[in-house]
């Protein structure tokens, strides 16, 4: 049975497309490239900043980090709250804190911005433990991973009990590097179809019901 729940941020806990997308856009803009389609900028959502831009725009290691210099000028001020907090997720992490269950953020957001966002929206009473990236480089989901067991005092005896929940293939292949399972939301369709069946979840949701009644029977 799980007992300890890690829950991922964008796109699990709250929908921040506006916010992300409103700061890419500030961001191309200001460094002079030309803005991507929104269906290129919605793949940022979920994943390191660092490997979107690799990956979608081709920037070095260095442009990149440019580039997210300049994103957060307008995301860490004002993008952060261009967000909400996905229907029914805040009532269902009290229901599982009140049955006793341990949950936890894991998210490769920089910590300092996921902090303000779950007290925000009402997540911050039901986390044991609110871990996201450091200052300087943006940390795999599994660095995250790690570092929320590292936290909560878990050990390898621990990690059947462990279940990580994410929106995209990140969340399940960092789960699955450090040897836990992961469950898959469609709260918003970030995820390419048949994205997190392929990349190993244990299950894949659509509503926070459905995640409460899978948590609830496994």
């Amino acid at each position: 049975m799980y007992h300890y729940i890690f829950f991922d941020l964008d796109g699990t806990l709250t929908d921040s497309k506006e916010g992300i997308l409103n700061s890419l856009r500030y961001a191309f803009d200001k460094l002079g490239e030309p803005v991507p389609p929104e269906s290129t900028l919605i793949k940022f959502i979920g994943p390191p900043l660092q490997d979107s831009f690799a990956e979608f725009c081709g920037f070095s290691a260095e442009r990149a980090a440019e580039a997210i210099a300049v994103f957060r000028e307008r995301y860490e001020p004002v993008g952060k709250f261009e967000n909400m907090a996905a229907p029914g997720m805040a009532d269902l992490c009290a229901r599982l804190k009140a049955r006793g269950y341990v949950l936890a953020l894991a998210s490769s957001k920089p910590e300092s911005l996921c902090v303000p966002i779950c007290e925000k929206f009402g997540f911050t009473p039901s986390l044991a433990v609110v871990t996201g990236s450091p200052p300087v480089g943006d940390w795999s989901k599994a660095d995250v991973i790690r570092e929320t067991m590292r936290r909560l005092e878990l050990t390898e005896a621990h990690k059947p009990e462990i279940l990580m929940v994410g929106d995209r293939k990140f969340d399940v292949l960092g789960a699955k590097a450090c040897g836990i399972a992961c469950a898959g939301v469609e709260f918003f369709g970030y995820a390419a179809p048949g994205e997190l069946a392929e990349s190993g979840a244990v299950a894949v949701v659509r509503t926070p019901e459905e995640l409460e009644q899978f948590i609830l029977t496994h």
